[in-house]
This record gives structure tokens, sequence and C-alpha cells, in this order.
């Protein structure tokens, strides 16, 4: 059976096409490949075979992946009408010359990459074999846990294929749709050459955010103050929900007051005490003022106050 978007639907949902029920080959059972392979066990597809050498991947495959036979990469992909290569973007490339040299490639299989930064331009090696190339990638944080199962439904994924008017472009991007509505996300459309910024946005946002609340737990600790989660959980919930639904009119504290002495004794202590806080204070204050004053949230004046208290070497 030809598993691609040509002839792979025999069933019409809200996004195109539905994918026959397709063997599933997972490369590799990392935090992703394992959970999104489950993902799609769960909708009904099959995950028959999974790379893994870590004993965590052998682990994760064995929970998330139970009946999937552990072969190597090109096996995997052998095996499968959907291929899922879930590794590290810059080890992609090369998984893909190789596949696409091992003579494991068949037309109309689906060829399917969880990486952010890519589109589906990295998998022209393979594409001249006439697999359906598609690139998915969940917004969301995966640890690798059943969980990550469950919170994938309502997630968005970004989708990529081909572009262009041709019907086996339209095809792969209606193909990819199907599949994150089948294992209940939502899928959003990315352009390929926006790749590389929408994963930018996504690892700024959620890889510092984790960073920037980790910097605040050891700041209240190095003070004396335990629980120091307990104390942050409230304030910074509710500044996430504030921020994702009230834009920068969310923004409290000194720097939206144009507070810039208060901003210069925080500083001064942080010099003293974690000055590597300190330098990551100075960048996040200076350019949440520059975000206030665009929005005519502080004046002129309050600006230039901040900047240069932000600015200028602590005395």
């Amino acid at each position: 059976m030809n598993a691609s978007g040509r002839d792979a639907g025999s069933r019409q949902g809200d996004a195109g096409p539905r994918p026959a029920r397709l063997d599933v080959g997972v490369v590799s059972a990392g935090r992703v490949g394992s959970v999104m392979g489950a993902a799609l066990a769960a909708a009904g597809h099959t995950v028959v075979a999974a790379s893994a050498v870590s004993r965590a991947s052998r682990a994760r495959a064995e929970a998330l992946l139970p009946g999937a036979e552990i072969l190597p990469p090109d096996e995997v992909v052998r095996r499968a009408d959907l291929a899922l290569l879930a590794v590290p973007d810059d080890v992609l490339p090369g998984l893909v010359r190789g596949l696409a040299a091992s003579g494991c490639l068949r037309p109309g299989q689906i060829l399917v990459h969880t990486c952010g930064s890519h589109g589906v331009g990295v998998l022209g090696p393979a594409a001249e074999h006439d697999v359906l190339p598609i690139a998915l990638h969940p917004a969301m944080t995966i640890t690798g846990r059943a969980e990550d199962v469950t919170r994938l439904s309502g997630a968005c994924v970004g989708v990529t294929a081909n572009s262009g008017p041709s019907e086996d472009a339209e095809a792969a991007w209606l193909v990819g749709e199907a599949l994150v509505v089948e294992i209940g996300a939502e899928p959003v459309r990315i352009p390929e050459e926006m790749r590389p910024l929408y994963h930018a946005a996504l690892a700024h946002g959620a890889n510092h955010l984790i960073t920037l609340v980790r910097e605040a737990t050891d700041l209240l600790r190095d003070a004396g103050i335990e629980p120091a989660e307990r104390v942050l959980a409230p304030l910074l919930s509710a500044a996430l929900d504030n921020a994702l639904r009230l834009g920068d009119r969310a923004l409290t504290g000194p720097v939206v007051r144009g507070d810039a002495g208060t901003v210069a004794t925080h500083l001064r202590h942080l010099d003293a005490r974690a000055p590597e806080s300190a330098e990551l204070y100075r960048a996040l204050a200076r350019r949440t003022a520059e975000r206030a004053h665009a929005g005519g949230l502080i004046g002129d004046d309050e600006f230039t106050a901040v900047a240069d208290t932000v600015e200028r070497p602590t005395p």
C-alpha cells in the first residue's frame, strides 16, 4: 500500500485526508521520538521498530513503545510506512544523507522529522527517492515521560511541507496536518524559510524561562527564604497568564514605574552576592524598559533613567 498523501487517506477529516493505519518506525527513541511514537500508536498506528542505543533510550522504548523491535536506523526505516526521525537538529542532515545512500527508502513512504529549526529542505536527499517529506515539531517541552503523551493533546505542532502549487506539495501539508490532528494536537503551518525564527522564538521563551525561574529560585534560597518554589509559584503563574492575555500591558514592577533607584538597589546587591544573575538582570531590565517605552507605558525620562542605571557600573 502506498502510504503517501496521494492515496493514503480513505476518510476525510477536518485537516484533509486521514492517513491510513501505518507501520511507524522511530529513529530514535529519545524524549521526543518515544513520545511522538506513543502518540501515533494511541491514534491507531503501529510502532513496529525503533532505534535505541543508550540505556535511557532503551528504557523509554520499552515503556512507551512496547512491541517495537530495536533495530539499526536503516532497518527501522526499511520496515516503516511512516519513518519518524527524532534526532537532534545538528545530527539530522548526516542521518538523512546516510539513509538516502543505504537503500532503505522507497517511493510512497512518509518521512517525518521533528527538529524545530529545519524545514523539509534537509530531507532533500531522501526526497529524491520519492518519499513524502514532512517536518512536525511539537511546540511543547518534552521530558520523555508517559504524561507527555497526554500533554500533546491540545498543544500546537509546527508543520512544514514542500512549497509550491503542485498536488503532491499540498498532499504533504494535508497529511502532516492530519497526523497532528490524530494525536490530538493543533497543526500550525510554518513556512520553510521561517523555521529558524519560529524555533528561536520557542527556545527563547521556553528554555530561557526555565533559566529565569531557576535564577529567581536560587536568589530566594540565598536570602534564606524557603520553600522558594512556593513563594514564586502564584506570582509567576499569574505573570505568565497575564503576559499571554495582555501582552506588554501585563508588565509591572520598578522598570515600568520608572523607579531607577530601586533598580540600582537591586543591582548593587546582585553584583555583591550573585554577579552572574546581575548580568542577566541588566539585560532583561534594559529590554523590559525598551518594550515599556515603545508601548507608551513609560516616558522618555523614565526610560533614560532606567537605561542609564542598568548600564552604569555599580558604585
